[in-house]
């Protein structure tokens, strides 16, 4: 499987970093010049999502959302009075007023999953309901002996039947089975491609879409942490699935249908995760297909050209900031990162060495970080400080160094704000051995501290030029350090040797 990775040269390395990059394997590299054919791609809302609130309710949220478009499910508590669970089953009441919720808010039921009955006679009942909501699509993983029996009342209701895919053992987990599945069949029958099972499933969504894209119907559209069946459901674009290249996908086929937005993991912050799909996605869809291709759509709360962040400076020094706390949740729940890579066990956060980035959940502005790190012979890591872009934390971070020898540059040993400012004295770091670090940061102003000895002191806004440092020597950084913002994720990085840091905390 290739995952999406972007590719940072740096030091020397190529290290693959699994975050909210995009690589460009929604289409070959000369596809970027294409003109995207045009495509309606409505963002809709599975009712799934919204699963502990009634039908009533996730109609409201749905509306706040901006979405329009539904896919209701069967055994969803009504709400408004009425008693029971949606379904196929309503008797006339109880549907005239569903429909009547429907219209008040201006909204469509449009599709009607995932379900399988066992019996055409079902069938039959289930697309006369279909049609007297106004359902277009009913999404299944029915069988195909099935499939064949109940194709032809589908054609004569006017009712598409989309393939839903999830995860192994399930019937459609292989794409190439799903498609080979429905070719035979009309127009009416095709795909309800869910992005989120294949990457679960251990499956490049992207490929997965473009290999099938002709045939999709519909769309769970997702974004997950990890290509593992336990991966949860991320705002789209900070996840490992590339919801950049998939929305490329789907615009270059001419897609012209429903994403259904389906969040299956519950969260305290689900409503505002919600919001940031919503906020991605309009983002990515207006978005010039050479840039959806390139990654250049930022998530909400990132940039990926930052300006001066208008923070006011502390009133007072660090001893009236908030006492130290733990940087990270014992089960790292408040960071991002690989888990094939990281693990963090007894209070010690360490990698494997596969190369790659560990990055906290909230950002962090003025603040004082103290840990203590180790690293092997030979070994290279770094504490990345207020990155503004995951998809690019080299161009987009300060750096403090963190290297066992020695390094060409001065500005690359240890303890310096790499490529910008070499230390005022380079520290012996002993291989194995844990080793105190100490940065503090308050507006411009940077200290580092390496075993209680401040190596760096800097004034971020003497870098007023792109490419260069105040005495004149060149740098990396393709804008002027001074312009960065000013609040930012904390990182770590994997250098492809293992690291590992512990007693992290922040003030």
């Amino acid at each position: 499987m290739r995952l999406p990775a972007l590719i940072f040269s740096l030091c020397g390395l190529f290290l693959p970093v699994l975050s909210i990059s995009h690589a460009a394997t929604a289409a070959p590299t000369s596809a970027a010049s294409e003109p995207a054919p045009a495509a309606q791609i409505e963002l809709g809302l599975q009712h799934w999502t919204l699963r502990r609130f009634t039908f009533l309710e996730t109609l409201d949220k749905a509306r706040a959302l901006g979405l329009r478009h539904l896919q209701v499910y069967k055994g969803q508590t009504l709400g408004g009075g009425l008693q029971g669970s949606f379904g196929h089953d309503l008797d006339p009441a109880t549907l005239a007023t569903v429909k009547g919720w429907l219209a008040e808010r201006d909204l469509l039921a449009v599709s009607y999953g995932v379900l399988s009955p066992g019996s055409v006679d079902e069938w039959q009942r289930l697309f006369a309901f279909a049609r007297t909501l106004g359902i277009r699509t009913v999404a299944t993983e029915i069988d195909p002996a099935t499939l064949a029996q109940i194709a032809p009342f589908a054609a004569a209701a006017g009712i598409r039947v989309a393939l839903h895919n999830h995860p192994s053992p399930s019937r459609y987990a292989d794409p190439a089975f799903a498609l080979e599945t429905v070719k035979s069949f009309g127009p009416h029958i095709g795909l309800c491609a869910d992005t989120g099972h294949w990457l679960r499933n251990g499956l490049d969504p992207v490929a997965s879409l473009r290999a099938v894209a002709p045939r999709v119907l519909e769309l769970h559209l997702k974004d997950v942490d990890e290509p593992a069946k336990k991966g949860r459901d991320r705002p789209f674009g900070t996840g490992a699935g590339d919801l950049a290249g998939q929305l490329a996908v789907l615009r270059q086929a001419g897609f012209s249908g429903v994403a259904f937005l389906e969040y299956e993991h519950d969260t305290p912050q689900l409503e505002k995760e919600l919001s940031a799909c919503v906020a991605y996605f309009r983002a990515a869809l207006a978005a010039p297909l050479p840039d959806l291709l390139a990654g250049r759509v930022a998530p909400p709360g990132f940039t990926l050209d930052p300006s001066p962040a208008s923070l006011p400076a502390p009133a007072s020094p660090a001893p009236n900031w908030p006492a130290p706390r733990p940087l990270l949740a014992p089960d790292l729940a408040n960071a991002e990162f690989d888990r094939a890579n990281w693990s963090y066990t007894d209070g010690v956060l360490s990698s494997s060495g596969k190369g790659g980035y560990l990055f906290t959940r909230a950002l962090h502005g003025d603040f004082t970080l103290n840990c203590e790190f180790r690293l092997p012979a030979g070994g290279n890591s770094g504490v990345f400080l207020r990155t503004s872009d995951l998809a690019d934390p080299v161009q987009n971070s300060l750096e403090v160094q963190l290297l066992q020898g020695e390094a060409p540059n001065p500005a690359h040993v240890v303890g310096a704000l790499f490529d910008l400012l070499p230390p005022t004295r380079q520290r012996t770091i002993q291989p194995d051995a844990w080793h105190q670090l100490t940065v503090r940061t308050i507006g411009t102003y940077i200290e580092v501290w390496i075993d209680r000895e401040r190596v760096v002191s800097a004034k971020l806004e003497e870098w007023t030029t792109p490419g260069l440092n105040p005495d004149g020597t060149p740098n990396k950084f393709k804008k002027a350090i001074a312009t960065l913002p000013q609040t930012g994720r904390l990182g770590f990085q994997d250098h492809g040797a293992p690291v590992s840091f512990r007693n992290l905390v922040i003030e």
